[in-house]
């Protein structure tokens, strides 16, 4: 016998499934770049929102309004980062300058996913 706990999360929906979206295209373009700059999964975008699975994998992929997509997505990205960072005001100098470096590392390789780090 296995001392594993079962398994409490909750599924995350089928593919497919959907709920009605009465957002117009280009409203759907803006929140799927806003869930996506903030890390959130396609099929949870499109089972929270009610947007096709198969139009917001397409933006993310590139293949629908490429540019239009990206720029959203860098928008909204730099305004998680000055968010977090407006946040850290509250914590005290060393946790607070340990944290601002933690988000500063992330938010430029989310900037260059492509770029490997330098060696010394």
């Amino acid at each position: 016998m296995s001392n594993v706990a079962p398994d409490t999360r909750t599924p995350s929906p089928p593919y497919g499934y959907s709920r009605p979206c009465d957002l117009d295209h280009d409203q759907q373009i803006d929140v799927v770049a806003r869930f996506h700059a903030n890390k959130i999964r396609p099929n949870r975008i499109a089972y929270r929102m009610g947007i096709d699975i198969a139009l917001v994998e397409a933006l993310i992929a590139g293949e629908v309004e490429p540019e239009r997509f990206t720029w959203l997505v860098e928008r909204y990205r730099g305004q998680r980062y000055r968010d977090r960072m407006r946040d850290t005001r509250a914590t005290e100098a060393r946790s607070r300058y340990e944290l601002q470096r933690k988000i500063e590392e992330e938010y430029q390789r989310e900037r260059t996913p492509t770029a490997s780090p330098q060696r010394s």
